[in-house]
C-alpha cells in the first residue's frame, strides 16, 4: 500500500530534537518550554482528593459546571466581558487541542488563514489538516535601536484577501516575548471591523506579563471578541504542563462549531484534575502572582547574561527571552543551537525554528532563545556555562 501523507513537511519538532540533543550531552535544558519544579502542593493534594472522591469516570463533554463557572468569572473580572459557561467557555485537552479544534471547525479546504511570523509550530499543520492556505506574514525583526520584534498590522491588513478565513495571533508572544499593546489591539479593530474575519488567539501565557503591564486579552474588546476565539493553558499558570489541560471560549454560535469537533477529538478531558483545578481557581493570588514569580527568573537570567558575550533583547512576557549572540559567532541559528548544546552544556532553541523556512537567511537573526522557567540553581549553572561562551 502506498501511503500518503497530509503533513510531508513536518518531521521530529525542533524542540524533540534540542531536548534529546540536551539530554545526549548533559546539557542544561533551557530550550523547551515547562517548568523544572512542581505545581503547588495544595493543587496536587485537591488532584489525590477528586480522585479518592471518586471523580475518576467521564465528566461532562464541554467540563464540569464549576470549572466552567471559574473560568467565567474569572474572564470577567480581569478583562471585563462575560462569557457564559453554559454555551461559550470549554475545557480542552491543553491549548494545543483547542487551537486545532477551532482550526478544524472553521476552516474549510482552500480557506486562506494568516499566521504572524516567527510562529508556534502547531499553527500551519492543524491548517493544513483542514485543507487551508497558509499565509504567512513576518514581523519587523528586532535591530539595535529597536531591540524587539514589531507586528507591521499593516502587511497584515494587505495579506487578507476574498479567501481569508481567519488570522491567528499569539500574545504574549511565543518565541519572541512580546506582548500585545492598545495600539496593536485597535489595529486589531480595525482588520475585524473592515473585513469580519474570525481571530484565533492563542493567550497561554496570560499572567506573564511583566514590569507592572497587564495583558491586554481579545475579550477585553467588544468588536473583536465578537469575531474570536480566545485559548488559555492551565498547564503554563499552574506549572502542570504535562495535565494537558487549558479551555477556550468564543460566542455562542462559534462555540458550537468548536464542540462538534472537541466532542470526536477527545470528548471530554482529565476528571480528577478539572474538579482540583475548578477548587483551587476560587483563589486568584496564584495566578495573580505570577508576573512576579517569572519576572524575577527572568532579571536572574537576563542580570546573568550580561556577564556574558550575549546581548539579552527584552523580554515583555512569556517564560522565555531572546539573545542574540552576533559577539561570539556568525552561525546559522540552528547549528549556534547545537554547537551551544553539545560544547558548552546549555540547550536553547534556534529562532529560526518558529520560521515556516528556517534555513533561509531572512529567518535567521543570530537569536537563541532561551527559557527561564527553571529553579534557580539551575539558572545559575547555566548562566556560569554561558558566561563562558
Amino acid at each position: 500500500m502506498k501511503l500518503i501523507s497530509k503533513l510531508p513537511d513536518v518531521g521530529t519538532t525542533i524542540f524533540t530534537v534540542m531536548s534529546q540533543l540536551a539530554t545526549d550531552h548533559q546539557a542544561i535544558n533551557l530550550g523547551q518550554g515547562f517548568p523544572d519544579f512542581n505545581p503547588d502542593e495544595r493543587l496536587l493534594d485537591l488532584v489525590n482528593q477528586a480522585m479518592r472522591e471518586g471523580h475518576n469516570q467521564y465528566p461532562p463533554m464541554a467540563g464540569i459546571p464549576a470549572l466552567r463557572q471559574e473560568i467565567s468569572s474569572k474572564l470577567e473580572s480581569l478583562h471585563g466581558h462575560y462569557y457564559d459557561p453554559e454555551t461559550e467557555v470549554t475545557v480542552t485537552a491543553g491549548a494545543s487541542e483547542a487551537l486545532m479544534a477551532s482550526i478544524q471547525a472553521f476552516v474549510h479546504p482552500g480557506d486562506e488563514v494568516i499566521v504572524i511570523e516567527p510562529f508556534y509550530d502547531l499553527y500551519i499543520p492543524a491548517i493544513q489538516l483542514a485543507g487551508g492556505i497558509p499565509v504567512v506574514v513576518s514581523m519587523i525583526a528586532p535591530t539595535l535601536t529597536t531591540p524587539i520584534y514589531q507586528v507591521d498590522w499593516q502587511r497584515v491588513r494587505d495579506a487578507i484577501t476574498s479567501k481569508t478565513r481567519m488570522l491567528v495571533i499569539n500574545f504574549p508572544h511565543n518565541p519572541t516575548g512580546i506582548r500585545l499593546e492598545q495600539s496593536d489591539l485597535d489595529s486589531l479593530e480595525q482588520i475585524v471591523a473592515a473585513t469580519d474575519i474570525l481571530v484565533l488567539s492563542d493567550e497561554v501565557y496570560e499572567h506573564l506579563v511583566f514590569d507592572g503591564y497587564e495583558h491586554l486579552s481579545l475579550a477585553r474588546n467588544p468588536i473583536i471578541a465578537a469575531n474570536a476565539i480566545t485559548v488559555f493553558s492551565f498547564g503554563k499558570t499552574y506549572s502542570a504542563t504535562g495535565w494537558k489541560i487549558g479551555y477556550c471560549c468564543a460566542p455562542k454560535a462559534l462555540m458550537a462549531e468548536i464542540r462538534k469537533v472537541h466532542q470526536f477529538m477527545v470528548f471530554t478531558v482529565t476528571s480528577p484534575m478539572q474538579y482540583a483545578i475548578a477548587h483551587y481557581m476560587k483563589d486568584s493570588k496564584p495566578y495573580l502572582a505570577l508576573a512576579g514569580f517569572y519576572q524575577q527568573k527572568r532579571d536572574r537570567l537576563s542580570q546573568g547574561l550580561q556577564k556574558s558575550r550575549f546581548r539579552v533583547l527584552p523580554s515583555q512576557g512569556t517564560f522565555f527571552l531572546l539573545a542574540d549572540y552576533s559577539e561570539i559567532s556568525d552561525m546559522h541559528e540552528a547549528d549556534f543551537a547545537r554547537w551551544l548544546t553539545t560544547e558548552h552544556g546549555v540547550g536553547v532553541i534556534p529562532v529560526s525554528a518558529f520560521y515556516r523556512q528556517p534555513d533561509a537567511l531572512t529567518s535567521n537573526h543570530n537569536l537563541a532563545r532561551f527559557c527561564f522557567a527553571k529553579r534557580d540553581d539551575t539558572l545559575n549553572t547555566a548562566i556560569e556555562k554561558l558566561a563562558s561562551v
